[in-house]
């Protein structure tokens, strides 16, 4: 009879142990009613990565915005597909002869969606251009993004931003983000701030008047002035106003011209830097079908370009990864609805079924993009046994330590114990990735807030933090 009963009692406790909590953590649940955020707006997901089944559970199969925690499916889909140490490849061709250092005809550069291809690593191709005895371009630059087909893009349609770099459309022929890269430099000696523009760009003015003041630094740019005019052939950045010494340098990324125009401005600076000449213009058209480029450029690998894209919650990276899965796997010019078609397909593949998944350009900045908390749960639990492992945790910040998580939760014990991707839009807060326990486990979880108070959520989004790395779940 004892033992029966001693038999039944441990039946008991083994299925109260084995049932998922299904309700919040009290802490989390206290911050987000202190946020003014309902429980059915909130939805989250944790689980031991060695475990059978979910330790919380809590609205999981309710469909929602992630933002961008979208990147995670980018970036195993990435890994897996193409490879942790896949490469693009930018190539250059010439469109006639080129004799004692002159090239009569057209230059062409072909792009195959490098994502990688700063101006930094730009300047390598153009001086790899000059020690093969090109000097002068007696032709036109013409421009091959004919590997990606991302139809029309409008860089305003999101958030009516244009020049923010997060809008940036995908581009096969991606130069320096299309981004220009303003530094600030403040000089206590003079009283001024020198802005330098990152990278030079042929067609742009800048004219900048901005003194250097004593003061707490608080938000730097609330001092400066700024104006873009757009001109037939020129753009003006105006920059005005004051800006504490005590910021340091600081820098103020804009997007300022479509593509075309940008490349064109880029090359033709750096070109002139490096000693080139180019007498034409700039125009699109195809590299030769049945030639061998002059120069090519290797990019840096897939894992390299996850890591940058995860860390910094990258948009233009997201994007260009996700074209070059059907870009690549499928031969043709890659295409949004083909890439998310494949990606897809590649889910059920690996016992991933998500049918409440929607995907558009696979970075998360979106209205319309949805998963919920238990799809993305097994994501990161398939991917936690997948042989790009290492590569995608170690793509993700670390709490208090790096990309978008370096400021957050630094007197914390979690930190340093914690690999997140963080997601952020209006009405939307996400966190999803794995914490290291202080006695020895590994949680996956995913955290999403769908709320129109969602940016006061993170207080909540630390206290979940803390409670994973130090209870019992």
């Amino acid at each position: 009879m004892i033992r029966r009963l001693v038999a039944a009692l441990l039946l008991l406790c083994c299925s109260f142990a084995a049932a998922a909590q299904t309700t919040l953590p009290a802490p989390v649940a206290r911050a987000l009613q202190r946020a003014g955020i309902p429980g059915d707006s909130v939805a989250l997901m944790v689980q031991d990565v060695d475990g059978p089944r979910p330790l919380v559970a809590f609205n999981g199969m309710q469909p929602m915005n992630p933002a961008s925690v979208m990147k995670l499916v980018t970036a195993f889909a990435a890994l897996e597909l193409l490879g942790p140490t896949y490469t693009w490849r930018t190539e250059v061709y010439l469109g006639g002869p080129l004799e004692d250092g002159v090239l009569h005809g057209d230059l062409i550069l072909k792009g195959y969606g490098d994502p990688t291809l700063t101006f930094e690593r730009f300047w390598l191709l153009l001086r790899d251009l000059r020690a093969r005895g090109l000097r002068e371009i007696r032709g036109d630059l013409v421009l091959d993004r004919s590997h990606f087909d991302p139809g029309p893009h409008d860089p305003a349609s999101f958030d009516n931003e244009p020049l923010r770099p997060y809008n940036v459309g995908a581009d096969a022929l991606l130069l320096s983000f299309k981004t220009v890269r303003f530094a600030f430099l403040p000089d206590a000696a003079t009283g001024k701030v020198t802005v330098v523009p990152q990278p030079p760009l042929a067609q742009l003015q800048l004219d900048a008047e901005v003194r250097a003041v004593d003061g707490a630094c608080g938000d730097w740019r609330r001092g400066i002035d700024r104006l873009v005019a757009e001109e037939a052939d020129r753009v003006t950045v105006r920059f005005t106003g004051t800006m504490p010494l005590a910021c340091g340098d600081r820098y103020w990324a804009l997007s300022l011209m479509p593509g075309p125009a940008f490349n064109w401005g880029m090359f033709h600076a750096m070109w002139r830097e490096a000693g080139g000449t180019l007498a034409g213009g700039v125009r699109e058209g195809l590299a030769p079908a049945d030639a061998a480029p002059f120069a090519t450029l290797q990019s840096a690998t897939a894992a390299e370009a996850v890591r940058d894209m995860n860390k910094y919650s990258s948009n233009i990276i997201a994007r260009q990864l996700f074209l070059t899965l059907s870009a690549e796997l499928w031969e043709k010019p890659g295409r949004y609805e083909d890439s998310a078609h494949l990606l897809q397909r590649w889910l059920v593949e690996r016992g991933l079924s998500m049918p409440e998944l929607t995907l558009d350009n696979g970075s998360g900045l979106s209205r319309t993009a949805r998963a919920s908390a238990s799809s993305l749960l097994n994501l990161l639990l398939v991917a936690w046994r997948s042989p790009v492992m290492p590569e995608f945790v170690a793509s993700m910040p670390i709490v208090a330590g790096d990309g978008t998580m370096k400021k957050r939760l630094s007197d914390a014990s979690v930190a340093g114990n914690a690999h997140v991707k963080t997601g952020s839009l209006t009405d939307v807060r996400s966190l999803a990735g794995y914490v290291y326990t202080d006695d020895g486990r590994r949680l996956a979880f995913v955290f999403i807030v769908n709320h129109p108070n969602a940016g006061a959520s993170q207080a909540a989004q630390d206290e979940l933090l803390r409670w994973l790395h130090t209870r019992r779940p």
